[in-house]
């Protein structure tokens, strides 16, 4: 299961375009030093800003959206298959092969090293995830997983931004790993923006049949918004008339238009 992908952003010196070689301007110019963290989460912004920007200009930019989305389908509709193992290892393994897809573009590649990177953090934080001593599959550890995932798309579409800079600037990596840095802090700074699964299901009135109940069938409908807060395509401050969900810029949101 290969993810090596090149970076395929624009390049060019005006609008956006402009803005991703600004962007990758700061990473060659990034060295280590007393400030090199408040550096990187520079950069990290700005390439965020950047994406998201991107994405509301052309929705279908990198292909990224539809393939967060048909991986957040998977991850919703297969929790049969990758739900149920004998330990970490396998439930690792099978959640990476049903989510991770086998796409060959950049963001196909993001998409499986965000399933593997998510479910790795998960299982650091609950080892007792697919052990026999587990107890199944929690709501509370599907939720974390679920937005982890999401989180997970924009940091390592990103990461892959910026690698092949810091290589050429910093060949030696120094105590901070650059790239390990920068995707931690975008992981962390999507996860604010996504929708939480469990409390969305919380506020379900329709009863569903199955071992995580409404769960589940909540977390299926939310993915097109997931996806669309992750990458800066959907917001939730209210506006006008609408349900309150809004694009990022402001502009009132009336369907699922980002696919």
């Amino acid at each position: 299961m290969g993810t090596s992908s090149r970076w395929p952003g624009p390049g060019g010196r005006t609008g956006v375009a402009g803005e991703w070689s600004r962007a990758s301007r700061r990473v060659s110019a990034w060295r280590p030093g007393p400030d090199e963290a408040a550096g990187l989460d520079d950069i990290a912004a700005e390439h965020l800003a950047v994406l998201h920007r991107t994405l509301r200009e052309e929705p279908s930019a990198f292909g990224l959206y539809e393939a967060t989305c048909a991986a957040g389908e998977r991850l919703t509709t297969a929790v049969d298959d990758w739900a149920v193992s004998r330990d970490g290892d396998e439930f690792a393994a099978r959640f990476i092969t049903a989510v991770g897809g086998e796409g060959g573009t950049v963001a196909d590649a993001a998409v499986r090293r965000a399933a593997a990177v998510s479910v790795r953090r998960l299982l650091e934080r609950h080892p007792e995830v697919g052990t026999p001593s587990g107890r199944g599959l929690s709501g509370e550890v599907f939720c974390l997983l679920y937005q982890g995932f999401f989180a997970g798309v924009v940091a390592e579409f990103l990461r892959t931004a910026v690698a092949e800079k810091v290589k050429l600037v910093v060949p030696l990596l120094p105590a901070l790993d650059p790239e390990d840095h920068i995707a931690d802090w975008l992981a962390e700074r999507v996860l604010g923006l996504l929708p939480d699964p469990c409390e969305e299901a919380a506020q379900a009135t329709e009863s569903v049949e199955g071992p995580m109940g409404s769960l589940q069938f909540v977390a299926q409908g939310l993915v097109p918004r997931a996806a669309g807060r992750a990458l800066g395509l959907l917001s939730d401050e209210p506006s006008g008339d609408t349900d309150g969900t809004t694009y990022e810029d402001g502009t009132p949101y009336k369907g699922d238009t980002a696919a």
